[in-house]
């Protein structure tokens, strides 16, 4: 319940469950049996989704220009810098739902091009419901990693390749939901059992390389600490690590 509760205050988790929502409403005002079949390739999609934003958006060199730096420092480099701020685990809406509204465009016009008169629908099938509710999953088991609860063996398995993600080398697993470590294995950024053994911690890993004392990354911590809860003494200590 509790990490439901924390879910279900962010906004981007309220739209993507009402985007599922709306997406089951279309699909049986359809009455296509096909279109849950559909679904299910939503699945792969939006795990597949999940990595190439994680990797090459949210993991970009930094930007100089700090409005620039402030937008990337919201959606991924701050939840690196304070993987412990609640406030930080999701996704903001300023990615989810242009992802949301790109994707569904994309699939309906794949499919009209295609020929399908059920474009629309088979399009809320892939996207809202089947991506959707993936997505959902990926807040569910990142949320999980990051929490001091009890865990199944399965979120006790994504939590150990999650924070070799977060304190061993972030160039590798990029991957969150339970199954989409493939995904990794097949693009190489898993990390291989007998070189983690060896594997020195990536310098400045918190900050995804950057020296934690940079001004870009004190500017942003100033910008985001009231609506994130940062405290002084939270600050100081970034500044330091």
């Amino acid at each position: 319940m509790e990490r439901l509760a924390l879910m279900f205050r962010h906004r981007s988790i309220l739209g993507i469950a009402a985007g599922v929502a709306v997406g089951i409403g279309i699909v049986v005002s359809a009455g296509l049996p096909l279109l849950w079949a559909l679904a299910l390739l939503g699945i792969p999609a939006q795990m597949l989704n999940e990595y190439n934003l994680h990797r090459f958006i949210f993991h970009l060199p930094p930007p100089e220009r700090q409005w620039q730096f402030d937008l990337l420092y919201r959606a991924h480099y701050g939840h690196h810098d304070f993987p412990t701020n609640r406030d930080l685990f999701f996704a903001p809406d300023f990615v989810v739902f242009p992802v949301l509204a790109l994707n569904f465009t994309l699939a309906w016009g794949i499919l009209a091009a295609l020929g399908a008169g059920w474009a629309i629908p088979g399009a809320a099938a892939i996207v809202l419901i089947g991506g959707g509710a993936t997505f959902l999953a990926y807040e569910w088991f990142h949320s999980t990693a990051h929490l001091p609860v009890q865990k199944t063996a399965i979120e006790r398995h994504v939590t150990t390749l999650h924070n070799q993600h977060h304190f061993r080398d972030f160039s590798k697993w990029f991957h969150v939901t339970a199954g989409g470590e493939i995904i990794d294995r097949v693009m190489g950024t898993a990390i291989d059992k007998d070189a983690l053994k060896s594997q020195q911690r990536i310098e400045f890993i918190r900050t995804l390389g950057m020296r934690p004392d940079d001004p870009r990354l004190i500017a942003a911590r100033h910008r985001f600490a009231t609506r994130y809860g940062l405290s002084d003494d939270e600050i100081a200590h970034a500044a330091r690590s």
